[in-house]
């Protein structure tokens, strides 16, 4: 049976939305101290890598759940996910369940997934190209009725 195409936009817009709000409540959490606060100490303004890394995670995050400029946010996120990970975890072990980095490999391929998709249904960017449109129909509709 072959599966239908009908509903990958909007689940694909449902995950990059979702995926986009986790990941901006844990550069919020970071750099805000909200949301019960950052996981460890809290980074100074500027540390490298760990305000840098919330910053990506808030902006980026926020990126990705609007959909506006969804491609390179998403390969931004996954990129710190994946030095996230190969730098801090993976010297604990081979495999994320026994190295804590399951999270940062999780948000790494997540990211890349839409990053490769796209951002489906309910984007920014989508709404924006549709109000171009609807302007550019209007503008050649006036235009037309005067030449008559």
């Amino acid at each position: 049976m072959e599966t239908s195409t009908r509903y990958q936009g909007p689940v694909l817009g449902l995950f990059r939305i979702v995926l986009g709000l986790l990941f901006a409540c844990h550069g919020a959490a970071t750099l805000f101290d909200v949301l019960d606060g950052p996981h460890g100490q809290p980074p100074s303004t500027g540390q490298w890598p760990g305000w840098w890394a919330a910053g990506i995670q808030l902006v980026g995050g926020s990126l990705v759940l609007l959909g506006l400029g969804t491609r390179p946010a998403a390969t931004l996120c996954s990129g710190s996910m994946a030095y996230a990970y190969f730098v801090n975890h993976q010297s604990d072990g081979l495999f994320p369940l026994e190295n804590g980095g399951e999270q940062a490999a999780l948000f790494c391929w997540a990211f890349l997934l839409v990053a490769a998709f796209g951002p489906g249904r309910w984007s920014a960017a989508e709404l924006l190209a549709l109000a171009t449109r609807r302007k550019q129909l209007t503008r050649k509709e006036v235009s037309g009725t005067h030449s008559i």
